[in-house]
């Protein structure tokens, strides 16, 4: 016994769709194989339903392309911060800055170790705690910690947040096109 199978994707959707307009292109209503208000749904859904395909496919490319800068920034902000909290380390242990200025940074006066600097929520955490912390410290008149400098961390930190805030833009970009293709399927199926 036969039976009508639907399409399980996207593009095989679309190119369902497309396929029935081209063979009932040029047609006079009476010899459509299916109802003329299928035909004029069909015909008025296919463009919006190309149209949406094509702008999910664009902005998942677009965000899949900007990972990499992202990664790169986020490594970089990464070290700049753990080199930033190093030196800082190496200061109190030649006995140039004194281990309270541990906690100004949100430290424990006796820590050594570095912070866990994993994932973008903690290089985020640690690149505003250091930066505020030791624009502080220099207002109060203390000798700036150098290599690298605050302002170079600054630096890599900004460039990171900049590139993060877009990527998080990108994909809010993709999750509402998914959203839509969500919504759009299911007349699709009906329609197909």
């Amino acid at each position: 016994m036969p039976y009508r199978r639907l399409p399980n994707t996207d593009s095989a959707r679309l190119r369902a769709m497309q396929k029935a307009l081209q063979k009932s292109e040029g047609l006079p209503p009476f010899k459509l194989p299916y109802s003329v208000s299928t035909y004029q749904e069909l015909k008025n859904f296919y463009p919006e339903f190309k149209l949406a395909l094509d702008y999910q496919r664009d902005s998942f490319e677009r965000q899949v392309a900007k990972n990499k800068n992202l990664q790169d920034s986020l490594k970089k902000a990464r070290l700049y911060i753990s080199h930033f909290i190093q030196v800082l380390n190496f200061a109190i242990m030649r006995g140039e800055i004194k281990p309270e200025t541990r906690s100004l940074f949100g430290m424990d006066e006796d820590e050594r170790k570095l912070p866990q600097l994993n994932n973008e929520k903690e290089v985020i955490e640690w690149g505003e705690r250091i930066i505020t912390a030791e624009q502080k410290r220099l207002a109060e008149g203390n000798a700036p910690i150098t290599n690298p400098t605050i302002a170079r961390v600054k630096v890599h930190y900004e460039d990171f947040l900049r590139i993060h805030l877009s990527q998080k833009n990108l994909q809010e970009t993709q999750s509402k096109g998914s959203n839509k293709m969500i919504n759009l399927r299911q007349k699709a199926d009906e329609i197909i």
